[in-house]
């Protein structure tokens, strides 16, 4: 796959995502009978489908053109600066359920003080909120860290890039590529484990989130381009 067919490909793919969103936000919730929740865990399902595909093309993009990836022609000015190893941090996954939790408590807080549940992110029980998801976020972290020593350790030698045999360069590339697989390992467990914590109707509202949190960023990203003639 060259470069403008992945560009094209993500293309597609983000297109695909918006009309998952469509779906996803479309759906019943809460889900009142058994076969609303059916299709809740179906959607859910075919969206982590959807991102599991991503990454396994990105990952042949990268074994073609790791340079290429982290590049990122695809990609706008924007979304480029806030990258962490060619790709979103993975740690950005637990302050957007913070965020999108906070938001919903406050605006269900009379119900919830009334004894009401709601079913949403708002109403996360405290051994999902406190205990579970955190104890997560500490593993991300460490995992993170790892990943970015690593390409810390990866630059100090890029200098052997320079004038070194064949046989080296293509390890040291080798290596930058498996630094890049690693890291949208992170990404795509951390999003799966997150679910995995959640309810069905929570698991669609954090996609969601997730998803609007993307589109709105590459927007902004886009328009921004655009003014300056980056874009067409």
């Amino acid at each position: 796959m060259s470069s403008s067919s992945f560009s094209s490909f993500y293309s597609t793919w983000f297109e695909q995502l918006n009309q998952l969103v469509q779906q996803l936000s479309a759906a019943a919730r809460p889900p009142t009978t058994y076969d609303q929740h059916q299709d809740l865990e179906k959607l859910v399902a075919k969206t982590l489908t959807h991102y599991t595909e991503y990454y396994k093309v990105k990952s042949a993009e990268a074994q073609r053109d790791v340079f290429n990836v982290f590049a990122a022609p695809w990609a706008s000015s924007l979304e480029r600066s806030l990258h962490w190893i060619a790709g979103w941090r993975p740690t950005t996954v637990f302050h957007l359920v913070y965020t999108e939790s906070s938001t919903l408590f406050e605006s269900h807080i009379v119900d919830i003080l009334r004894g009401l549940r709601t079913g949403d992110l708002g109403d996360l029980s405290p051994s999902q909120f406190s205990r579970r998801v955190s104890e997560l976020q500490c593993e991300t972290v460490k995992e993170e860290n790892a990943i970015t020593d690593e390409l810390s350790e990866w630059q100090d030698g890029a200098s052997e890039l320079v004038g070194d045999c064949s046989a080296s360069v293509d390890e040291k590339i080798r290596l930058l590529v498996s630094i890049v697989q690693k890291a949208d390992d992170l990404r795509l467990r951390t999003v799966r484990r997150v679910v995995d914590l959640l309810t069905t109707q929570q698991a669609v509202e954090f996609l969601i989130a997730a998803a609007e949190l993307q589109f709105g960023v590459r927007k902004w990203g886009l328009d921004q381009d655009r003014r300056r003639g980056r874009f067409g």
